[in-house]
């Protein structure tokens, strides 16, 4: 299944990536809202916990901040071929503007944290929502490393948002661990000529 998966990837374009990516973020946050309405009692319940504080960033930018260094950390110890993804993660970035990047991060981060955190894990807890959010990463199944990566991180998230409660708090660590990653592809690829 995941070596057919890979070869189906390989044939997509860059672009045809690029608007899959955004295919299924369309998908997850009509998910997060009917989601809400269903389990929470409303479309926008999750946005009640969208708490606009400097602690709320600051929290959410640490988060991310140990993320980031752990990664570093792996990438730097570990076989590569551990924690390659197949190529997806460099064909989204690798062709995006970085203010593509931007908007592109903070849609991931908003549509599956809302559904994640704001709905799955307000109703069924921690556990569940970062399971749900491990399997939503299907292409690190094959890979343990990435899949134990993928996990923990959710999980930190989860973490996250219970002490905090604060939605906005889990968006800012998912946005800016997919932001520098996606960042450090891009400037990967500008730095070897490629456009």
């Amino acid at each position: 299944m995941f070596k057919r998966q890979n070869e189906l990837i390989h044939t997509l374009t860059d672009r045809q990536m690029i608007q899959q990516l955004y295919l299924t973020q369309l998908l997850l946050a009509i998910t997060g809202l009917a989601g809400s309405y269903l389990f929470l009692g409303g479309w926008f319940v999750p946005a009640e916990k969208m708490n606009f504080t400097f602690m709320g960033l600051a929290a959410g930018a640490g988060a991310a901040a140990a993320v980031i260094l752990l990664d570093l950390v792996v990438m730097r110890t570990a076989p590569q071929a551990w924690y390659d993804d197949g190529g997806i993660n460099e064909k989204l970035f690798r062709s995006c503007s970085i203010p593509h990047i931007v908007l592109m991060t903070a849609i991931i981060a908003f549509a599956e944290e809302w559904l994640f955190r704001g709905v799955l894990q307000t109703e069924f807890g921690l556990i569940a929502a970062s399971l749900f959010f491990s399997i939503l990463h299907i292409r690190y199944l094959s890979k343990f490393l990435l899949f134990i990566m993928v996990t923990a991180v959710s999980v930190l998230i989860g973490i996250l948002f219970e002490l905090t409660d604060n939605l906005l708090a889990a968006v800012t660590a998912h946005f800016l661990i997919d932001l520098v990653f996606g960042i450090q592809i891009r400037l990967k690829y500008l730095n070897r000529g490629e456009s």
